[in-house]
């Protein structure tokens, strides 16, 4: 019992800590939701209903002409999956690269990239339908977080090329090839019936090649739909948005210009990139508690 608990407890705490994690629970959720109204559908002899409520309000449609009357399934379908193992591996690939993301940026950044890259992997395959003639009049749908899921791996993989992972019984290699090789699978394997929606994948990558360009400015794309986001909201909220470029020295506060801001990002990029070595040589318990606090820091800042 006391073990059980304090699994509990550490899932409890890694929920509250890390944006990752509720994306794991609300997927996990949501998948435990349609079973559910499987279940209930195949016991009450009305499968077909609870298909119908899935298709509706979970899948989205790549046909442009259902789409149209089902616009908000652009965003359900990054947080629904039907089968096991489906839920599974995306679950377990948020987890491996969600976890390194939120230590290298921020909870924030996360979560953007997460729904951008579900956002865009969705539009990518209603072009396709649109786009190329094997595809144009198919009756399909489209569920699950792999687009969203490829931009937080594409976005971290070519943002820190230096980044190494270990796998199984292989020597440590750069995520980069691993994120390379598997936009090469995705792209060979466009048109096959194989039932993966390649496209939201490409989609999902092409997020995350655009998101890790030019990082530290408000032009790179994730940063700049997080201002336009929080700036909207912040209509209805009444609240002014707090200004980023502000520097303390003792009891002065003044404005950073863009080049004093451009060079501290250029030094902490730099501390961050010799930490990521680190861990990829010795594991994140060789860091110093200094390290560990900067990494910190850095993810609740960004």
């Amino acid at each position: 019992m006391q073990t059980q608990t304090s699994f509990l407890d550490e899932l409890k705490s890694m929920y509250q800590r890390n944006t990752f994690m509720k994306l794991i629970f609300i997927n996990v959720g949501v998948f435990l939701i349609i079973n559910i109204l499987n279940v209930f559908g195949r016991l009450g002899d009305f499968g077909g209903s609870a298909g119908f409520i899935i298709s509706k309000v979970f899948a989205m449609p790549t046909s442009l002409s259902d789409f149209i009357v089902q616009p908000w399934t652009l965003f359900t379908s990054m947080f629904a999956h039907i089968g096991f193992m489906h839920v599974l591996l995306n679950m377990l690939m948020l987890f491996f690269i969600g976890r390194i993301f939120e230590q290298v940026y921020s909870g924030k950044r996360l979560l953007y990239t997460y729904l951008l890259g579900g956002v865009a992997g969705g539009l990518f395959e209603i072009l396709a339908h649109l786009v190329f003639p094997a595809l144009y009049g198919t009756q399909s749908t489209v569920v699950g977080a792999s687009g969203a899921v490829m931009a937080l791996f594409v976005l971290l993989a070519f943002s820190q090329p230096q980044l190494k992972v270990n796998m199984l019984f292989l020597p440590p290699i750069r995520l980069i090839w691993f994120a390379l090789i598997y936009i090469a699978v995705d792209f060979l394997r466009l048109g096959s019936q194989d039932g993966v929606a390649h496209f939201a994948h490409l989609g999902g990558a092409i997020i995350g090649l655009l998101g890790a360009q030019n990082l530290h400015s408000s032009s790179n794309i994730i940063t700049a739909t997080q201002n336009g986001v929080e700036s909207f909201l912040n209509l209805f909220s009444g609240k002014k948005r707090a200004p980023k470029l502000k520097v303390k020295r003792g009891r002065d506060v003044r404005q950073m210009t863009d080049e004093e801001y451009n060079a501290d990002a250029k030094v902490r990029q730099e501390q961050i990139d010799r930490i990521l070595d680190k861990i990829s040589k010795s594991g994140y318990e060789s860091l110093s508690k200094k390290e560990k606090d900067f990494l910190f820091n850095q993810s609740k800042n960004g």
